[in-house]
């Protein structure tokens, strides 16, 4: 069975190409509080490697990412 993440807030990156997933999701994560997690949707191929890299050098945990057809879904956690 799926482990289900809550979340804080969402994002929808569907129909936007780089760099507006990780433009967009570094706005968004900046209006969190630490340790609230983001939910992120993007079809940019290119956001799946971007978005996780992006994350990893700026300290916040991607708790999850799922791919589903061309939908890429990240929940990433904003470091402390």
């Amino acid at each position: 069975m799926d482990q289900i993440i809550s979340h804080d807030a969402e994002l929808d990156c569907v129909g936007l190409f780089c760099p507006m997933p990780i433009a967009k999701t570094k706005e968004e994560i900046e209006n969190l509080e630490a340790g609230q997690v983001l939910k992120v949707e993007a079809d940019d191929p290119a956001a799946e490697e971007d978005i996780s890299r992006w994350a990893k050098r700026a300290g916040h945990e991607v708790l999850k990412k799922d791919k589903s057809g061309n939908i890429i879904t990240f929940w990433i956690k904003k470091k402390k």
